[in-house]
């Protein structure tokens, strides 16, 4: 596993929110459901996004717009055009004056609009993240990013899938939309504007690249900076200038860092105790999991996990 694929681990869609609106210009839909992170997919037609006090974003056919929560934005025809729907946590949708819409723009299986002919066609796809995994993922996005059709040819594929009614259809789903998603991610970070994080281009790094690589596919290794360069084919110096210069941290600090953010993780499954979560991150003994948690965080572990329990 590398260092992206350990991040992109987290937002894995089960059951995600998916939904293909058809709508006829003018149109304007303001989105208040609070998701971490949505992906929007524009089929057919044009349209804007319009994020907070910000510019509006043109989106036109085939792009992919990333959308990092829980603040609203809005989707539109037009920057000018009235809000005629919004959409509310849970899916539920109402005019702006609260009056129902589910029921009334209802189209069919996974579809919803206010005209089934309509020229334009959107997708959009909401990811419910809670894992400390995913935030890590989620600190390095911008509020909004949007990447063109030409680096995304896996629309038309969600698309076509959407509005079928197949066993298995939602694994199915799911899965097109992680691929669009992870896809349009890699394309951004592709990018100059986009200011990738510096594990993310270290990974193209023969030397550091292979050592993240190490600390992602087993973080339990009772690694030290000696070994990893050894295993990396560099001496113990040179990896540990070259690591902290393109990630940032020094590789032990780095490995401390990712090991506590998949206890946290982990110490959200109800079933897990913390002697198991010190074995699988690497640590010893639960007291010493407890001891790093407890710096670094500044928190025990236990306190973490009655703060993520529902209701907490």
């Amino acid at each position: 596993m590398d260092a992206l694929a350990g991040l992109l681990d987290g937002p894995r869609a089960r059951g995600a929110f998916l939904l293909r609106t058809v709508l006829d210009p003018p149109w304007s839909l303001r989105i208040q459901d609070r998701a971490p992170l949505t992906v929007v997919a524009l089929v057919r037609g044009d349209g804007w996004v319009v994020l907070g006090s910000g510019d509006p974003v043109r989106l036109r056919a085939g792009d992919v717009a990333v959308l990092r929560g829980p603040d609203p934005y809005t989707l539109a025809d037009d920057p000018a055009t009235p809000v005629q729907a919004v959409v509310h946590p849970g899916g539920i949708s109402t005019t702006p004056e609260g009056a129902a819409l589910c029921e009334r723009w209802d189209l069919g299986v996974r579809t919803w609009g206010g005209d089934p002919n309509g020229s334009v066609v959107l997708l959009s796809g909401t990811y419910q993240l809670d894992g400390e995994v995913s935030r890590r993922l989620l600190s390095v996005l911008p509020p909004l990013l949007v990447v063109p059709e030409s680096d995304l040819p896996l629309v038309p594929l969600l698309a076509g899938e959407v509005a079928k009614d197949e066993p298995g259809q939602e694994a199915v789903l799911d899965r097109l939309l992680d691929l669009v998603l992870i896809s349009a991610l890699r394309s951004w970070f592709c990018r100059p504007e986009a200011g990738a994080p510096g594990w993310y281009r270290a990974h193209g790094d023969p030397v550091v690249g292979r050592a993240l690589r190490l600390l992602h596919a087993d973080p339990a290794r009772p690694w030290t900076v000696a070994s990893l360069a050894t295993a990396a084919g560099v001496s113990r110096a040179a990896l540990a200038r070259r690591f902290t210069g393109l990630v940032g941290e020094p590789p032990m600090a780095y490995l401390t860092d990712w090991r506590l953010t998949l206890a946290a993780d982990l110490l959200r499954e109800p079933s897990a105790t913390l002697a198991a979560v010190a074995r699988q991150v690497g640590y010893s003994t639960p007291f010493a999991l407890s001891a790093a948690f407890k710096r670094v965080r500044g928190m025990s572990p236990s306190a973490h996990r009655t703060r993520e329990e529902p209701g907490a």
